[in-house]
């Protein structure tokens, strides 16, 4: 993962030399909203239905901080001229230490993120084709394990792609799928008469913790950030990208949380598709458009750890190898999604131990340690500081929840 200087320079030499070659603004969007709107939106129903209404406050609170972190990420990029990555900015600012641990939490959180999605998907395509099976090098492989297969054959593919402009391509339909299944989710609810009739509750605090922890995992995107940025043409307009796809991939989870525990209230699963009439046809149209997801989602929250892997120079030039660390990396997301059985608190204990540490603790550490004026006391300093207080609480009160529940459930 990590680059010499000289390495790095010469890398850095190649994009002054190509000032043509990037990714435009609005390809950069899609991406952005992929990486933010894919994976949570089917379980952001029982986020709402673990917290109750007023804990809707707290999904737009943490849109908002992470939305402030991502800010602050691209401030850190702007420090110096060869930070291209994560890693790069934790490098810049503790040293290899710094590198080190924003690798680790950035790489193991995009592969769980890919393992869950996986997870998802043969949940759901289980209840859509019950009963289903098929035989694989003599063993017989059926339910939602044959359907994590399949699935891990269609994103296959797409994961070969090395650039980003052309994954922008496929990110568009994985932006249109998430706003196909809200409207299929109202379409249900008003056209197919389930209604839209549970009160649930206005606040629930047992299940809060679980909430908020689902809520942070809905907006992990800033993983991805920094490499997204870098693809650009223009990376001065990535502050513009950033507010683009929050504000809308936040319109689109809060439409989907209301509508969802308007129609199932309290009875709502880890994944509200699991909840619909499965004879309905609108029904069929939102667990078909799942499948678009891990295909246009996948490949661009797998891209960073490919890439990290591709960066040792054994590796570099090799286009066969590319393929088979690709491939590598897909099997054995495989193997850990046939192993892990419970959708929602392995979501849950993501989002309060990867992605709060991921997208609200270490931006806000590597602005202060790069940015000596951050330090002094004013606005800035008491949000900043304000941010590390509240993920600090998220994370170790959601953590402790979700490994608790994950316990009692084996």
């Amino acid at each position: 993962m990590d680059l010499s200087g000289t390495e790095k320079l010469e890398s850095q030499n190649e994009v002054q030399q190509q000032p043509n070659k990037g990714t435009s603004f609005l390809r950069t969007c899609f991406n952005g909203l992929n990486a933010l709107s894919g994976v949570g939106i089917l379980s952001i129903p029982y986020a709402l239905a673990q917290g109750g209404w007023l804990s809707i406050v707290l999904l737009f609170l943490v849109a908002v901080l992470c939305w402030y972190t991502g800010l602050l990420l691209r401030s850190c990029m702007n420090t110096h001229p060869l930070i291209k990555t994560y890693p790069d900015i934790g490098e810049h600012a503790f040293g290899y230490k710094g590198r080190a641990i924003v690798s680790v939490f950035m790489y193991v959180e995009l592969y769980l993120v890919a393992v869950e999605f996986l997870i998802l998907e043969g949940d759901n395509l289980d209840k859509l084709f019950p009963n289903t099976a098929f035989k694989l090098a003599g063993m017989k492989i059926g339910g939602k394990q044959a359907f994590i297969v399949l699935t891990s054959l269609v994103v296959l593919p797409t994961t070969w792609l090395k650039s980003l402009g052309l994954l922008a391509y496929v990110s568009a339909g994985g932006v249109l799928a998430s706003f196909i299944l809200v409207i299929c989710i109202f379409w249900i609810g008003a056209v197919d008469k389930v209604g839209f009739n549970e009160s649930g509750v206005a606040l629930n605090w047992s299940g809060m913790p679980i909430a908020v922890s689902m809520f942070a995992f809905c907006y992990c995107g800033h993983t991805c950030f920094p490499t997204l940025c870098n693809s650009m043409k223009d990376r001065s307009k990535f502050s513009k990208v950033l507010l683009v796809c929050f504000v809308t991939s936040t319109i689109s989870y809060g439409s989907m949380a209301v509508l969802g525990y308007l129609m199932y209230g309290e009875h709502l699963k880890s994944q509200v598709t699991l909840n619909l009439p499965i004879k309905k046809m609108s029904t069929k149209i939102a667990i078909y458009t799942t499948l678009i997801n891990p295909l246009t989602k996948y490949a661009v929250i797998t891209a960073p750890i490919a890439t990290a892997i591709e960066e040792k120079p054994v590796f570099r030039n090799s286009r066969s190898l590319s393929i088979f660390i690709r491939t590598t990396l897909v099997i054995s997301t495989v193997i850990v999604a046939l192993s892990i059985p419970f959708f929602g608190y392995v979501m849950a204990f993501i989002g309060s131990f990867l992605s709060v540490t991921a997208s609200m603790l270490l931006p806000c550490l590597c602005y202060l340690k790069l940015n000596k004026a951050a330090r002094k006391f004013g606005l800035e300093l008491i949000i900043i500081v304000s941010i590390l207080v509240a993920g600090l609480f998220i994370g170790v009160v959601g953590t402790f929840t979700s490994i608790r529940q994950i316990v009692n459930h084996l």
